[in-house]
């Protein structure tokens, strides 16, 4: 049974960082984010827990695909990627269930 995953883009602050990440629990992932689980992170060291970009996808494989090409993309094309979906860089993480 394939299990679905996620492709996100979090940030901090001062939107001066970008972060790619995948996962098959998103809400749970950020949360993680967000607490610091892990303190010795790149997220927990440049503050990055604003979600500001996620896609869905059937499968973990598809999602893990999606990370990889996003990883090496331009910060330019990433920033597009948000704008266009975000304008306001709003944080996602309040929206999700």
């Amino acid at each position: 049974m394939e299990r679905g995953g996620c492709v996100y883009i979090l940030t901090n602050h001062t939107h001066t960082v970008l972060y790619v990440g995948v996962t098959s629990d998103l809400y749970f992932r950020i949360v993680e984010h967000k607490e610091k689980k892990y303190p010795d992170s790149f997220t927990a060291k440049y503050n990055c827990n604003k979600l500001v970009y996620y896609e869905q996808f059937d499968s973990i494989e598809e999602a893990i695909a999606k990370e990889k090409r996003l990883k090496n993309w331009k910060r330019a094309w990433k920033i597009n990627l948000i704008n266009q979906n975000n304008p306001n860089w709003e944080d996602f993480f309040e929206t999700l269930e």
